[in-house]
């Protein structure tokens, strides 16, 4: 069993036993979501695939926030955004924006990318380097920033 499966399922038990029902439930939903990794893949759970598993959980609870936001229900979008930093924590130690602007500078001038065409040969450079640090979505619109059209 991967060490990061294993602190999430000792997370369930430490939540349940602290009476701790909003984090029991978003762990919960992150068991269901491995178990469920599990059965198709039907081997083993690795450390990035249960981090592969916390980011899309993080990006669904991203979504919901902002749709939350603008339908003017803050106490839903406020629920999302304490999952979020929750499930934050089963992720490796987040890159600062100006670590991810110095990546994808040196991305641009390691691949040659010279317009928006290269964005597939940069990302495929800064994607084993920053996967489950950062924000995919954001990083996108950085690489799109440092390219001209």
């Amino acid at each position: 069993m991967s060490d990061l499966k294993t602190r999430v399922y000792d997370d369930v038990k430490t939540a349940m036993k602290a009476g701790e029902k909003e984090r029991l439930a978003m762990l919960r939903m992150l068991t269901a979501e491995l178990k469920q990794r599990e059965v198709v893949e039907s081997t083993e759970l690795t450390d990035a695939v249960v981090q592969s598993a916390v980011e899309k959980m993080i990006k669904q609870r991203r979504d919901s926030e902002a749709q939350f936001r603008n339908g003017n229900r803050p106490e839903l979008a406020d629920k999302e955004a304490r999952e979020i930093q929750m499930l934050m924590a089963y992720l490796p130690q987040q890159l600062t924006e100006a670590e991810v602007v110095a990546l994808v500078k040196q991305a641009v001038g390691e691949t040659g990318a010279a317009s928006g065409k290269d964005m597939g040969k940069v990302m495929g450079w800064l994607k084993p380097k920053v996967q489950g640090r950062t924000d995919m979505g954001k990083l996108s619109g950085l690489i799109k920033a440092q390219l001209p059209a």
